[in-house]
């Protein structure tokens, strides 16, 4: 008689081949019932004191409630590890202690290409 092994993890191979990557530096969530949703977007107004900002939206990942629950739990101990190695904060200080980015000759080029 064989015997069950349900106690082994079993192993996992990462298929990369399609996979894309986006940057995003805002994201947003919502709920239902049946679904978490993930929105992922860029914010590119470099300056402060706007009346309205404009959001480029790239990527809406729609997760089960059980794959948001181990999304959240990989994200919490990312970013103690994060926090960890790196130091702490909140996101509003560390958002303020951030500065536009200076332009580079390129940047600065293709701006005026525009």
């Amino acid at each position: 008689m064989a015997e069950n092994n349900n106690d082994q993890t079993p192993s996992v191979h990462w298929e990369d081949e399609g996979m894309t990557t986006s940057y995003a530096n805002v994201a947003n969530a919502t709920s239902s019932r049946e679904e978490v949703i993930l929105l992922f977007g860029v914010n590119q107004a470099w300056h402060g004191g706007q009346d309205s900002v404009d959001i480029n939206l790239s990527d809406r990942i729609v997760l089960s409630p059980f794959a948001a629950k181990r999304l959240h739990m990989m994200l919490t101990g990312t970013l103690q590890n994060f926090d960890a190695r790196f130091g702490g904060g909140n996101a509003a200080e560390d958002r303020a202690s951030i500065s536009a980015p200076e332009p580079t000759p390129e940047t600065a080029e293709e701006a005026s290409d525009e």
